[in-house]
C-alpha cells in the first residue's frame, strides 16, 4: 500500500515543531547515544510504569534499574512485531482518519523541564504541513478489543498526555491494531489537571530515585515480582541478616494478609456462585436490557474427566504420543467436546 500522500518522512535536521520542546537527539543517533539520553530523563513508556499501568512488563523498580545503567528489558516477540508493524498502523491511521502523518526527527526534550523526554511514534500534520499532535501506535490482542471501542485505555492515554506535556500540544491521537485485523483510533484532548499530576509525580520520583539515587520502596506489582526474581544471581548458602523487629513485622503483616486474602477469596467465590445460580443453564444473564455477565462453556477442556468418564472414546482420540487430539474431537464430536469444556464466568467492565 502506498503511503506517499498520507505519510511523509521528516528530515532529522528539521525542527521538531513542538511548542514546548527541542530536539535532543536525532533519529540516526547511535544506540549508545539513545540509551544514554534515555537514562538521563523520564520518557513516555517510563510514566506508565511509574504509575503501575504497565501490567506485567514494567514497574517503578524497572525504571530505577534502567536509569542507573542496569538494563531489565528483554526483547519479546510481541515487542518486536509491534515495532515492525508500526509503519503499517500509522499508514492505516492516516488512511482512516484522512490526516497526514510524518516520522519524527528524534528524541524531544522539554525546554522548561529538561528531564522530561519523549520519543513520539509519529507526528500528525495539518494541511500546511505543521506538526499539530503526536500519534501513539499500539499492537493489541483481540482480548483487549473492548478496551479500545469507546476510548483509549489508561496506559496509552497517560503516554499521550506525557507527550502533550513535553511537546506542548493541545491534543494527541492513539491508534491500535486490535487482533491483527481491526484498527481503532481516538483523539485525546489535553487535560491540564492530568498533566499537572503527571509532571509533579514524575518530577518528585525523578529527583528522589534518579538524581539522589535512593531505590524505590517495594510494591505489589507483578512486574516487580518478576524482576526481583532475576535481578540478582543467587549466592549459595549466603545469608541476609535482617533486623529482628523488621522481620517480625513483615511476617505478621504477611500472615494477616494471607488470612484476609482467603476470606476475600471465599466472599468472591460466594458472589460468583450466586451469579452462576441465577444463570442456571443459560449462557448469558441480562439486567435492564443490558449484559450483566456470561457463563459459557468456552473454557479449557477437562481431558482427565473425559478420559475417566468415556475411556473408550478417549482412547480413539488419543495419539501415539500419547496425547488427546482435542482439535479432532472438537471437529467430529462437537456435542461431546462441549460437554467437557469448563464454563467461564466473565463480568464486563461496562454493563448493568
Amino acid at each position: 500500500m502506498s503511503t506517499v500522500q498520507t505519510e511523509i518522512p521528516m528530515p532529522s535536521a528539521s525542527l521538531p515543531e513542538a511548542p514546548a520542546a527541542r530536539l535532543l537527539l536525532s533519529a540516526d543517533a547511535s544506540r549508545e547515544e539513545w540509551e544514554a539520553a534515555r537514562r538521563e530523563g523520564i520518557g513516555g513508556s517510563d510514566v506508565a510504569a511509574l504509575l503501575g499501568l504497565a501490567g506485567r512488563y514494567a514497574s517503578p523498580r524497572h525504571v530505577y534499574e534502567e536509569k542507573h545503567g542496569r538494563p531489565t528489558f528483554r526483547e519479546t516477540e510481541a515487542a518486536e512485531i509491534g515495532r515492525e508493524i508500526e509503519d503499517f498502523i500509522a499508514s492505516m491511521f492516516a488512511k482512516r482518519s484522512g490526516l497526514t502523518v510524518a516520522t519524527p526527527p528524534g528524541t524531544l526534550q522539554s525546554v522548561e523541564r529538561p528531564w522530561m523526554r519523549a520519543n513520539v511514534d509519529r507526528y500528525v500534520l495539518d494541511e500546511s504541513g505543521r506538526v499539530v499532535a503526536p500519534l501513539e501506535c499500539k499492537n493489541r490482542s483481540e482480548y483487549q478489543a473492548d478496551e479500545w471501542e469507546d476510548e483509549v485505555p489508561d496506559a496509552p492515554a497517560i503516554q499521550c498526555h506525557w507527550y502533550m506535556a513535553v511537546g506542548g500540544w493541545d491534543h494527541a491521537y492513539a491508534a491500535a491494531l486490535v487482533g491483527g485485523n481491526k484498527l481503532r483510533w481516538h483523539r485525546i484532548e489535553r487535560d491540564e489537571e492530568i498533566i499537572g499530576e503527571l509532571v509533579d509525580h514524575c518530577g518528585q520520583w525523578y529527583q528522589r530515585h534518579i538524581v539522589e539515587g535512593f531505590p524505590p520502596p517495594a510494591d505489589g506489582l507483578e512486574a516487580t515480582t518478576s524482576l526481583l526474581a532475576r535481578l540478582w544471581q543467587v549466592q549459595p548458602e549466603k545469608v541476609a541478616d535482617v533486623e529482628l523487629a523488621r522481620a517480625a513485622e513483615l511476617r505478621r503483616a504477611r500472615a494477616a494478609l494471607k488470612d484476609e486474602e482467603k476470606a476475600l477469596a471465599d466472599r468472591l467465590r460466594a458472589v460468583e456462585n450466586e451469579m452462576r445460580l441465577l444463570t442456571g443453564d443459560n449462557e448469558m444473564a441480562t439486567a435492564g436490557g443490558r449484559a450483566a455477565w456470561s457463563w459459557k462453556a468456552n473454557g479449557s477442556f477437562a481431558s482427565r474427566r473425559f478420559r475417566e468418564e468415556m475411556p473408550e472414546l478417549a482412547a480413539a482420540y488419543t495419539s501415539p504420543l500419547p496425547a488427546l487430539d482435542v482439535d479432532r474431537l472438537k471437529a467430529e464430536q462437537p456435542k461431546i467436546y462441549d460437554q467437557f469444556r469448563a464454563r467461564v464466568l466473565r463480568v464486563p467492565a461496562k454493563g448493568a
